[in-house]
């Protein structure tokens, strides 16, 4: 397809430029509250050394929107140096000191793939995390094609009646959006088998496993109304899936992405905060599973931006929201130029913000 030749042309310049990282240099961690299955509780949150997204070392050049890969090392790295890391970022915090944790293992793409993470360095880790006792939860990020039963029985066999989430990046309910303006690689049915099969799972063996979906807001080629109604009604949809949570990531410009090219040539723009917050306020009152907004990127250059004057306000109000799942009412001058926005682009279905020109 066209979308994945110019993202892997993207990408392949962006290889050439990459400064080589060492596996402790990639990897990262930090510690807050965070809200889990059994309400708020301190989470721990850890990158993993890895080589990198498979999707994205692949021919299709990845995502769209994503960057991750260029913080990898590109190169399998050994288990017994991923183990390393993995202790002492483990050891930095007082994990100890706390009645419940909740772990979120990240690895820039599959962490259920064995080429990005490979087997034994998984298994100590699941297994490590299996004997701390006040550990309830493990949360991990994976696509969908390798969310299969051998890998998910060979992970109980560790973890026994630990609580593990399966998070995956869905982005749409919409194939098109997914296939074609993200280049994501996979279909709406490849996420349903995966979830399907995570629900046979809990029921037929009693296993403690849960599905979430992020939800990717204003994919390129979506205008603002667009974005907001593709990303409430993904809710819906995985609503009625029977999806556990939902993570709502609006877009921010990574450096050499498709998502960067079009945003320095005028033809994209990342969402408003005031759409972010109408999609998670419409979400919370209309759907019955917990959904999340991330703030990343909030009142950068590169990221979702409304005003000086509310997104700081509003990146607060919207972390401390998370946690009690309530609804965010805030009103700023700016959000009547935000509704115009949206107004007219739905009117004309411009893609890119409406400016006036002058004819003379």
């Amino acid at each position: 397809m066209e979308i994945e030749k110019l993202t892997k042309e993207i990408r392949n310049r962006a290889f050439e430029k990459k400064k080589d990282k060492t596996p402790e240099q990639v990897a990262a961690s930090w510690y807050n509250d965070d809200l889990t299955y059994n309400g708020v509780s301190k989470t721990l949150f850890m990158i993993l050394p890895t080589p990198g997204c498979s999707w994205a070392l692949g021919d299709s050049g990845g995502c769209t929107m994503c960057s991750y890969v260029s913080d990898c090392t590109l190169e399998p790295i050994d288990d017994d140096k991923i183990i390393e890391i993995f202790n002492n970022h483990l050891s930095r915090f007082p994990i100890a000191e706390e009645d419940k944790i909740s772990v979120k293992l990240f690895a820039s793409g599959s962490f259920l793939n064995p080429y990005e993470l490979p087997k034994t360095a998984r298994d100590y880790i699941l297994k490590k995390l299996a004997e701390m006792d006040n550990v309830c939860e493990i949360i991990v990020e994976s696509r969908p094609e390798y969310v299969n039963e051998k890998v998910l029985d060979e992970i109980f066999e560790i973890i026994g009646d630990k609580l593990f989430e399966v998070s995956m990046g869905l982005e749409t309910y919409n194939d098109e959006t997914r296939l074609n303006k993200i280049n994501k690689g996979f279909t709406a049915k490849d996420f349903e088998d995966a979830v399907h099969l995570i629900q046979k799972m809990r029921d037929e063996k009693d296993y403690d496993i849960k599905s979430k979906a992020y939800v990717f807001v204003k994919p390129i080629l979506l205008n603002e109304k667009e974005a907001i109604d593709e990303a409430i009604e993904t809710a819906y949809y995985c609503e009625e899936l029977g999806v556990d949570r939902l993570s709502f990531c609006p877009a921010t410009i990574h450096a050499q992405t498709l998502i960067e090219r079009l945003w320095r040539q005028g033809a994209y723009n990342p969402p408003w905060i005031w759409s972010a917050i109408e999609i998670i306020n419409t979400v919370r009152e209309n759907v019955k599973i917990p959904a999340l907004l991330d703030t990343s990127g909030f009142g950068s250059r590169r990221g979702p931006y409304n005003c000086k004057k509310c997104n700081k306000t509003l990146k607060n109000m919207i972390i401390d929201s998370n946690l009690t799942q309530s609804l965010i009412e805030y009103d700023c001058e700016c959000k009547k130029q935000w509704k115009a926005e949206v107004i007219a682009s739905d009117m004309n279905k411009s893609k890119t913000p409406v400016k006036h020109i002058p004819l003379y």
